[in-house]
């Protein structure tokens, strides 16, 4: 990962990640669905803020553990970007105090891709591997990330859903069932059964990864 300096903007440190990554990996694929993740770290003694730029095919959403109902994707994109307070052994080195402080860690996207993909993650390995079966209501049209676009003053695109990879089971075992939107029209696709689904039965606690994608502009 690339890490500013004062000297450097952020905008040409992203820039400049983003040449740096796609001089080695660089595809009509990853023109699709790559995007660029920002990662601020500021320490807690001095305020100074360290700025790293990462390249994401998905971004893995955590569940919040605090709410078993009601739970709908802007609180799970909530969780993924609060702050981390990294302290104890987690405590990074400071740029400007050059010593180990406790900081706290942040993320925003500074690079939205054509194809966002969204990993809800149902599987924890706490204690023992369980999944969580709890249903996230998501969009299916319009759904807005202004709240984690790193550049405030710049209007965020918006996404609709054209898919959706359903987990059905549990750790042990398990069966997955895609709906797809083909045209205007929604398809559920199973193995090598495919029939048209509703937009109503599309939103269940089996979605496991969404697929959205951005509007063109009007």
């Amino acid at each position: 990962a690339v890490v500013s300096t004062q000297s450097t903007g952020d905008l040409q440190l992203a820039e400049h990640r983003w040449n740096g990554y796609t001089s080695y990996d660089n595809s009509a694929i990853v023109d699709i669905f790559v995007g660029l993740l920002k990662s601020t770290l500021t320490c807690s003694v001095c305020d100074h803020k360290s700025v790293t730029f990462d390249p994401f095919w998905d971004l893995s959403l955590p569940l919040p553990r605090s709410k078993t109902s009601g739970l709908n994707l802007q609180s799970c994109f909530a969780e993924f970007t609060q702050e981390e307070i990294l302290d104890g052994d987690e405590k990074p080195t400071c740029e400007n105090c050059k010593k180990r402080q406790k900081c706290t860690k942040q993320f925003s996207i500074e690079r939205f891709p054509p194809i966002l993909v969204l990993h809800l993650k149902r599987f924890s390995e706490v204690r023992y591997r369980t999944k969580l079966s709890s249903k996230v209501d998501f969009p299916i049209e319009n759904l807005d990330l202004s709240d984690l676009s790193s550049q405030s003053h710049l209007c965020a695109p918006k996404y609709d859903l054209v898919g959706v990879s359903n987990h059905s089971g549990n750790t042990f075992s398990g069966h997955y069932i895609a709906y797809c939107k083909v045209g205007s029209r929604w398809h559920r696709f199973s193995d090598s059964s495919v029939s048209s689904i509703s937009r109503n039965d599309i939103v269940s606690s089996e979605a496991y990864v969404l697929f959205y994608e951005r509007q063109k502009p009007r």
